[in-house]
């Protein structure tokens, strides 16, 4: 078991169970389309890339209102 995944500080770090869920969910669909890790591999599952990814602040999970502008927030998340 990924060793970030017991404690709750990833999850606090992303700001919640559900986010955290989103977030890695997001991600892993997007390296397997090809997307380019953040961090070395060194041998390391998607999954584990994108705990590391979190944990070294490399992605996180924006809402942005596309009819408000950029700068607004809303119910859509972008990586």
């Amino acid at each position: 078991m990924i060793e970030a995944l017991k404690s709750d500080e990833i999850v606090n770090k992303v700001g919640g169970r559900f986010k955290l869920c989103a977030l890695v969910q997001r991600r892993l669909g997007q390296l397997m389309d090809g997307s380019r890790p953040l961090v070395e591999r060194d041998g390391r599952s998607d999954l584990e890339l994108v705990v590391e990814e979190i944990m070294q602040d490399k992605i996180t999970l924006e809402f942005v209102d596309e009819s408000a502008g950029e700068n607004a927030r809303s119910d859509e998340p972008l990586l």
